[in-house]
């Protein structure tokens, strides 16, 4: 029995004894005590009221007093409002350090169920930039939560390879690309590629200007210009619109997409080439970062599907044809509004796809969870994509979830990838890298380690310091993204936590010991050490609101909070020259139980751990 259940259980007899009532598990609320009271537990009275018609008060009080009398933990209490707060004995204490240096502390067995959980899902015509690290490692986090959860977690992406935009960097480099590869200029392929898609819009932007000062770019701005408005803004808004029906460059991208759908050979050559070129950049990123995918979907092989839905609605009633040929779901009844699942010409739309692409999984894999980390601009689209599925009867529509996030800005403003104005997430891992290098080299502290072994710690602090600021912030939370402030080495920092590690492995080598005797018994502990001990001991009660509430951050602040008292520890409190020998090996099983669940903590947000700073 685990130390805060035989609390629980402790508690529960009690109830029964006094009050000759049963407490519903449901209701027994057990939590650390608040720092301005005493005690290191608290029983929460208020449920006992309704049932035992008396004032809470009263009923802590006669509760505590039976506890300490009776109880084999409980060594004094004190009752505020409706609150109970238990002071626990020694023994106690014991017991729990044991269990909370056991080397599964936290994680669950598994539970034969499936997680997935798709992320990243980037475009084949840009590289990854900040936008897509703050969903690949919430992504990648809650992968690692579940699994620590019990869960069996598959990894998925899908890669947006086709459509208009693609097309877009192959016409720039048919223009301008003269035979170049990113091989024959020594660039990353995701670059490579990126850098015609921005060229792209450069040429689209001058033929676009040249266009409006000619006569028809005229006659449609007088005809079309809202009174007053002027041409800047009339333009500006009308871009779309002229790159479809007046573009020279916008008519044979079109062409091209056509083409492509039409499987053209040379179109096709072309896209597998520069998609190829695209993908290996991606993979150079991803192993930087540290992830990996179980399997890809490509839109290039789901555009398709979902049309067999889209018939079987019809025929249930779930959708209805206009005029048209279209066909449309109303949803205001879900309070949203009527949406197009296949145009007139019978090609479907996103949420099309997205239904055949979900069923597709289900058919495969059985999941009893998939979770989509897309931002937060996506909302609708999953309302309403979860909706209609729940509607077409589909068994795992319940068990869908968008893992919405904001998204993140500079302190300049916002990022746009046709500009070229994005940070580019391979720069900005060079970028926090060089910082740690930078401050580590200030520090001092890693004289005598080898070349290499030194360029690991700066990626691990240097990585550390970047996922760290990302993750700690609520995923719901839009953020800007501030590069001097991500590699700070004090504060709430990645770095600080690795600092506090660093430290504990010190402490073992300075012992000359890798690992730590079982804790004594029956040694006072001070109020640092309970503290700690209550610390350790909400790790799996911190995994598991992590997870129920798809929130990576909950990790990040507790691992911050857990780091942050053991320096207070090793600030306060002799380990090495502790009083007494059974003191000290005390306090070296403690400190290497906060270094484990540090690790252990900081390894499910994509963190490593160095050994030395």
């Amino acid at each position: 029995m685990g130390m805060l259940a035989n609390l629980q259980a402790e508690i529960k007899g009690a109830i029964k004894h006094v009050f000759d009532y049963q407490l519903p598990d449901n209701q027994l609320i057990v939590s650390p005590t608040k720092k301005e009271f005493e005690g290191e537990y608290t029983f929460v009275t208020f449920p006992l009221v309704k049932a035992l018609k008396n004032k809470p008060e009263v009923l802590g009080e006669q509760m505590g007093a039976y506890l300490k009398e009776n109880s084999s933990i409980v060594s004094d209490f004190n009752v505020v409002k409706g609150f109970l707060n238990l002071s626990l004995n020694d023994g106690f204490w014991s017991t729990a350090l044991s269990t909370v240096g056991d080397e599964t502390f936290g994680s669950k067995p598994a539970n034969g169920k499936t997680f997935m959980v798709e992320f990243s899902s980037p475009n084949t015509n840009k590289p990854l930039h900040l936008g897509h690290i703050r969903n690949i490692l919430l992504g990648w986090s809650m992968a690692q939560i579940a699994e620590a959860n019990g869960y069996k977690v598959i990894k998925t992406q899908v890669i947006n390879d086709r459509g208009i935009a693609v097309c877009k960097s192959m016409i720039a480099w048919q223009d301008l690309g003269e035979g170049k590869t990113p091989e024959s200029t020594g660039t990353k392929g995701d670059h490579f590629v990126g850098s015609y898609y921005v060229a792209f819009e450069q040429v689209f932007q001058k033929e676009y200007k040249a266009w409006q000062e000619t006569d028809v770019g005229q006659e449609v701005f007088s005809s079309l210009a809202k009174e007053g408005q002027d041409a800047e803004t009339f333009f500006k808004g009308y871009k779309n619109k002229y790159f479809n029906e007046y573009s020279a460059i916008g008519a044979r991208t079109k062409e091209m997409l056509l083409k492509w759908e039409a499987d053209n050979p040379e179109v096709k050559a072309l896209w597998e080439k520069m998609n190829g070129w695209v993908y290996d950049g991606f993979e150079t990123t991803y192993k930087k970062l540290g992830v990996d995918f179980d399997y890809n979907n490509y839109e290039s092989e789901t555009y398709l599907l979902g049309k067999e839905f889209v018939d079987e609605g019809l025929k249930s009633g779930v959708f209805y044809k206009k005029d048209d040929g279209s066909t449309w779901i109303d949803l205001e009844s879900a309070k949203m509004d009527h949406k197009i699942v296949l145009r007139s010409d019978g090609t479907s739309v996103y949420v099309t796809q997205d239904l055949g692409t979900a069923h597709q999984r289900y058919e495969q894999y059985k999941m009893d969870h998939l979770v989509y980390v897309v931002a937060d601009e996506q909302d609708y689209h999953f309302k309403v994509l979860f909706e209609i599925l729940k509607r077409l009867g589909e068994p795992y529509a319940d068990s869908l979830y968008h893992l919405s996030y904001g998204m993140v800005d500079l302190p300049s403003g916002k990022m746009k990838s046709r500009e070229g104005t994005v940070v580019d997430a391979d720069d900005l891992v060079e970028e926090v890298i060089g910082e740690a290098r930078k401050a580590s080299q200030e520090r001092g502290g890693l004289e005598g380690i080898s070349t290499e072994e030194q360029e690991e710690i700066y990626r691990k602090v240097g990585l550390s310091a970047l996922k760290y600021f990302i993750i700690k912030v609520n995923p719901k939370k839009r953020m800007t993204f501030d590069p001097k402030e991500s590699v700070d080495m004090q504060g709430q920092t990645g770095p600080y936590i690795q600092n506090a590690y660093v430290r504990i492995q010190s402490i073992f080598r300075k012992a000359g010991v890798t690992k730590a005797d079982q804790p004594q018994e029956a040694l006072e502990f001070n109020n640092l050490e309970r503290d700690l001990i209550v610390q350790l001991s909400q790790y799996p009660h911190v995994l598991e609101e992590a997870f129920n509430k798809y929130d990576p951050s909950i990790i990040a602040n507790y691992s911050y909070t857990l780091a942050k008292s053991f320096h207070r520890f090793y600030h306060d409190c002799r380990i090495l020259n502790a009083e007494t020998e059974s003191l000290k090996q005390n306090r070296l099983y403690l400190s290497q139980t906060i270094g484990s669940i540090l690790e252990s903590s900081m390894q499910l947000l994509g963190m490593e751990m160095p050994e030395y700073m």
